[in-house]
Order: structure tokens, then C-alpha cells, then sequence
């Protein structure tokens, strides 16, 4: 019932008439933090998920077992829904499908699947993508993969930004018509561009990054955009911190004189300090200090 609640959650986020920008998370203590912070919505990106993970670039080379995984363990430490891409779903339709259930399992509150050719073919550079048809056909496996209607499923395209703007809108449609829950774009480059897929599908649209002219959610609203992801600074700013932290004190620093360090408050209130005393004093008899 609890994983039910957070996908209903994110439904309502779907349905509603605004836009929000999620929270990027990536392990137990980042979707804490999100949570308490008020994000109605956390985000885990693939491409962090294989830093996080793997400390890999996003080139498809964590497995499905380690993607759920890392999404259980968020899912025990927080409530918060997150919405997990799950990039190409690790194989053609019958991957796509297992991968719905695992990550249904492990907690998502929705997933999206893309339209793209991962990993990259042979001797190709660049982004390609699998034909329509192909593409159709992951959408319907996964559907059919679902156990629980309230899982939101989330057709995702980058089509506009290497076979065009019309090519993005037959996908889109096509994605649609099989019964998805919402429409998920990347290299969407302009105003125009977006307002004609606006105007062509009919879904809520998830919107994978945009110029800065595209940034203001009253607008991003006014097009049917119910989710704007806005990158993943919080895994940048945490591994900036790690090095700055160890070179000092590879360099002697004394660990009292550090800088920007979490307080004992904060890293109290991530690991739900108050929470585990509380027990240990139910469970363990130990007396409060």
C-alpha cells in the first residue's frame, strides 16, 4: 500500500495544472534530504544512477539488478515517489518488461522507457534511435509488464534532436496510442518546438532539460509540462565537496578545521538519528540519555 500511495502521488502530479521540478536523488541519504526539504518528487537519472553506482559515464553500462537495487534502498529510507529512468530497459521488449517489474518491485513510483539505440551500435558516433515500430513495441511490453495500474509508465523520446521535430511527434503519438501515461522529451531546443508537440499529443509531458527562455513554469505549465528536470547538481556538488575534503586533508589539514562539513544536526536528521533512539530505547531497553 505504501508504494501505491507514492505512485498515486506522482498521478496527482500528472493530472494536475502546474509544473514542478523534481529533486535529483541517488541514494538513501539524497532522497532524505529531498524529502525534507519539500520536493514532491524525486528524479533518478540514469546517468547519475552509473556515477552513483559504478562511478561510470552513462554509457549503458549498469545492469538492471544494480538500478533496482539502488532504487529499493531509496524506496526504505523515504517515501518520497521518484521517477526513475530506466533508459532503453536493458534489451529489447522482453527486457522491457522485466525491468517494469523489477523496478515495480524495488518501489519506483514511475519509470520511463526511451526510444534510444543503447549501447551504441558499432564503428556509429552520436545518438541513434530504434525504429517506430521497435519502439511500439517496448512501449505495449511494458504495459503489459505492470502489476500494479497505479505505476506510472512514461513513453520517452529524443527524437527532436536527431531526426526532427516530426519524427518526435509521430513517436510521441505513436507511444500515446498504446496506452502510456505520459510523454517524456529530451532536446527539445525551443518554444515552437514545444508547443508543437503540445499541440499534437494529448498526455502530460515530461521535459528532459530546456534552453532558459523555457525555464518559467508558468509557461512550461501552460503547455501541458507537468515535470521539468532540472539536471543533477546535487550528485556534481557532493563529489566536488568529497575531493575538496580529502585533498585538504591529503595536504594535513586537521579534520576540526575543515570547511562546509554537514553538522552533527543534519547528518542526525538524515540518518533519522531520533527515530533509532526512540526504538533502541522500545526495543533494547536503553535508557534515554
Amino acid at each position: 500500500m505504501a508504494f501505491r500511495q507514492r505512485r498515486e502521488r506522482l498521478r496527482s502530479i500528472l493530472s494536475g495544472s502546474t509544473c514542478i521540478r523534481p529533486g535529483s536523488v541517488y541514494d538513501a541519504t539524497s532522497i532524505r534530504i529531498a524529502e525534507d526539504l519539500g520536493f514532491e518528487l524525486g528524479m533518478f537519472g540514469g546517468s547519475v544512477a552509473s556515477l552513483a553506482v559504478l562511478g561510470d559515464p552513462d554509457i549503458a553500462l549498469i545492469t538492471l539488478t544494480e538500478l533496482a537495487e539502488q532504487m529499493r534502498r531509496m524506496s526504505r529510507a523515504s517515501a518520497l515517489p521518484v521517477l526513475v529512468d530506466a533508459d532503453h530497459g536493458y534489451g529489447n521488449a522482453l527486457n522491457v518488461r522485466r525491468t517494469v517489474q523489477e523496478l515495480e518491485a524495488a518501489g519506483a513510483a514511475g519509470l520511463t522507457i526511451e526510444d534510444t539505440l543503447l549501447p551504441p551500435a558499432f564503428g556509429q558516433a552520436g545518438m541513434q534511435l530504434i525504429p517506430l515500430e521497435e519502439g511500439v513495441g517496448k512501449m505495449k511490453a511494458a504495459l503489459d509488464g505492470r502489476g500494479d495500474p497505479s505505476l506510472v509508465i512514461m513513453g520517452r523520446t529524443g527524437a527532436v534532436s536527431v531526426t526532427g521535430l516530426d519524427d518526435a511527434i509521430a513517436r510521441a503519438r505513436a507511444y500515446e496510442a498504446t496506452g502510456v501515461d505520459a510523454l517524456f522529451f529530451t532536446g527539445i531546443k525551443s518554444r515552437g518546438e514545444l508547443e508543437a508537440i503540445s499541440a499534437a499529443t494529448r498526455l502530460p509531458i515530461v521535459l528532459g532539460g530546456a534552453p532558459e527562455d523555457m525555464t518559467a513554469l508558468d509557461y512550461l505549465g501552460s503547455q501541458r509540462v507537468r515535470i521539468a528536470l532540472q539536471g543533477h547538481a546535487p550528485f556534481a556538488a557532493a563529489t566536488q565537496a568529497v575531493y575538496d575534503t580529502l585533498k585538504s586533508l591529503r595536504e594535513g589539514a586537521s579534520p576540526k578545521n575543515l570547511k562546509g562539513l554537514a553538522s552533527a544536526e543534519l547528518t542526525g536528521r538524515a540518518m533519522r538519528a531520533s527515530e533509532v533512539k526512540a526504538r533502541s530505547g522500545e526495543f533494547l531497553g536503553l535508557k534515554k540519555s
